[in-house]
Parts: C-alpha cells; structure tokens; sequence
C-alpha cells in the first residue's frame, strides 16, 4: 500500500496539463518575424601564436558577401545574408534562420599591426589574424587568496 500524501492543487493541475500535452513535435507554433530579427554571426576571438585570431561564423555567405576593414585600432566585419525565396508568413510552419545585413566591430589592442592583417574564408567561416607586439601577448597573474596572506603573515 502507497504512503498518503497531502492534497495539492498545483500538483494535480500540473498531472492534467501532462496528459493533455501532445507527444509530437509542435510544428504549427508561431515563430518570429524574420524582420524583427537580425542576423548576427557568432565571433571568437582567441591569440595563437603572437597573433589576434578573430572568427566569424557567417553560413550561407561567400567571400564576395563580406567587407573586412580597419579603422584605426577598430576592426570591421559587414556583410548580409539575404533571403534566397520569396514565402509569404502564412506559408511557413517554422521559420528560426535570420536574414539581413550585420556589422560587427572590435577593438584591437595597442601595438597590434594593422597593415599585416590577413583574411581567409572557408566553409562559411572568416578568420582574420592580426599579428600582435611581443608586448601585447597575455601573461598570466598569480591570484592570491586570504588564506595564503596569512600563512606568509604568520611566517614572518
């Protein structure tokens, strides 16, 4: 025999929404509209080799949809995915791919050399390498905590 449990609401509510709640995919949900949305590729940016390694995923562009420039220390990816199709609103069932033109910038750091920056394209990624001054490169920092400030107060 089961143990008894007190009586609640909330919980036989939620038992009623399970048993109505259909197994298969909702395929006719709303989706948003494409021109509230826009496009905005993901970036990493990461230093490898005394260089600034900045990566864009842009899918479904070419090399020829993109402009990379610099701008004193300023760094400038622009490009825009455009919709290939004409399909009215009502025609969709689900729509989550954006289109529309985008710009991204990021600022360079101090003694980067800007007239050696390279590009490349491939496989719907561009990665610009930006070769950085010896000085610019990351160091890495001891982080002390309390603990160890007191070990070497009691030391002394």
């Amino acid at each position: 025999m089961g143990a008894l449990s007190a009586w609640s609401p909330f919980r036989e509510l939620e038992r009623i929404a399970r048993r109505w709640e259909s197994p298969l995919p909702r395929l006719f949900e709303e989706f948003e509209d494409s021109h509230d949305v826009a496009f905005t590729p993901a970036v990493e940016s990461y230093v490898k080799d005394g260089n600034l390694v900045v990566r864009a995923d842009v899918p479904g562009l070419e090399a020829k949809d993109l402009d990379v420039s610099i701008l004193g220390n300023v760094l400038c990816v622009k490009g825009e995915r455009k919709s290939e199709q004409e399909v009215k609103k009502e025609d969709y069932l689900r729509r989550e791919v954006s289109y529309g033109a985008f710009e991204r910038r990021m600022s360079l750091p101090e003694g980067a050399a800007t007239d050696k920056i390279k590009a490349s394209f491939k496989n719907g990624v561009v990665e610009i390498t930006v070769p950085l001054a010896k000085e610019t490169v990351a160091k890495k920092v001891q982080i002390e905590t309390e603990a160890e400030k007191k070990v070497e107060i009691s030391k002394k």
